[in-house]
């Protein structure tokens, strides 16, 4: 086995279509994404006797607590997994010492699984003290028809759709780089309500536009009239439809837009033949005073099914690993997740 890194989007492309890896952030997009905040990509391919069978895309994110090499939701290995992983962590290892930097982060998209769990232990991984990225997600199967979509609800979403229908609330889609402007309004808002850091318009324009060259993602906006109430960006690829970004004003609180609008979305991913719309993260059932918790409550309202995934793993390579750890572990006790 060896391991290669992968100039030729076709090359990725295929892999991942093939796979349907229950993430978008293993597609070329994400990588283009990540290069415009600046971060360094590497797409690596796992090859055996010249067929690819994994793939491992890896940036470097580089921060005054330690800098890491970051593989979001991967790797994704078809074939000969264990000794397929051995190889790149060998490949990771030496590309960490050659950019200097203090540990590896992997945030497996594999469902919880005690023997991977094993053998990232084995290595040397340790739990790394937060995620980045969604561990337990919330996963609807669109591939059923729409009356038993509806069937599957609970009562109260079912209600609210059909009361934001009666309210006379439009929902309108977008491809338009343009209308970022208006969805960013609302997302300022939300995240100050929130309290989350959000990104800079910039940034979300240029997702937007990344994604949206092959048509892989919408602009959702749930209106009362011309008002804009609710708003979303999603994200269609690798099969699924994902629940990317979401918004909403404090305005018209008593009109239920925003399941209107997830239905909208969850037809949009039928109609493009997706099999599932992912609705990100949701909270664990035990932690009852989670901040997610309404979230959650939401998002199970469509009906659905939870799928879990490893714990986010760390390598640590220097000492100044463990300064990250503390920071980490001080931004989780904050954020209490």
């Amino acid at each position: 086995m060896e391991i290669r890194l992968i100039d030729k989007r076709e090359e990725w492309q295929q892999f991942i279509d093939e796979a349907l890896p229950h993430t978008f952030l293993h597609t070329w997009e994400w990588k283009l994404s990540q290069e415009v905040l600046g971060n360094k990509t590497f797409n690596l391919g796992i090859y055996n006797e010249n067929k690819l069978i994994g793939v491992a895309f890896v940036y470097k994110i580089v921060a005054r607590r330690g800098s890491f090499l970051f593989c979001p939701h991967g790797p994704i290995i078809k074939e000969e997994k264990e000794k397929a992983f051995a190889e790149l962590f060998i490949y990771l290892k030496d590309l960490a010492k050659k950019e200097k930097v203090d540990f590896i982060r992997i945030s497996p998209i594999e469902k919880r699984n005690q023997e991977i769990e094993d053998q990232y232990k084995n290595l040397g991984f340790r739990g790394s003290p937060i995620h980045t990225h969604p561990e337990l997600s919330w996963m609807l199967d669109v591939s059923i028809t729409e009356e038993q979509l509806l069937k599957d609800m609970k009562k109260r979403t079912r209600y609210s759709i059909t009361k934001a229908q009666k309210d006379n609330v439009r929902i309108v889609s977008s491809t338009d780089s343009g209308d970022i402007e208006k969805f960013y309004d609302t997302y300022l808002e939300t995240a100050s309500r929130q309290i989350f850091v959000p990104f800079s318009k910039n940034y979300i324009k240029k997702e937007f536009e990344i994604f949206n060259r092959d048509g892989k993602i919408l602009l959702f906006f749930a209106k009362l009239q011309e008002e804009i109430i609710a708003t979303a960006m999603i994200i269609y690829s690798n099969g699924s439809g994902f629940y990317h970004h979401g918004a909403s004003t404090r305005n018209h609180a008593n009109i239920p837009a925003s399941e209107y609008l997830q239905w909208h979305a969850i037809l949009e991913a039928k109609k493009r033949g997706m099999n599932y719309y992912n609705f990100w993260g949701i909270a664990p059932e035990e932690l009852v005073n989670h901040p997610w918790v309404g979230i959650t409550r939401f998002k199970k309202g469509f009906g659905g099914f939870a799928e879990e995934y490893i714990h986010s793993q760390d390598y640590p390579i220097t000492i100044k690993y463990w300064l990250n750890y503390a920071v980490e572990t001080l931004r989780r006790i904050k954020r209490r997740y």
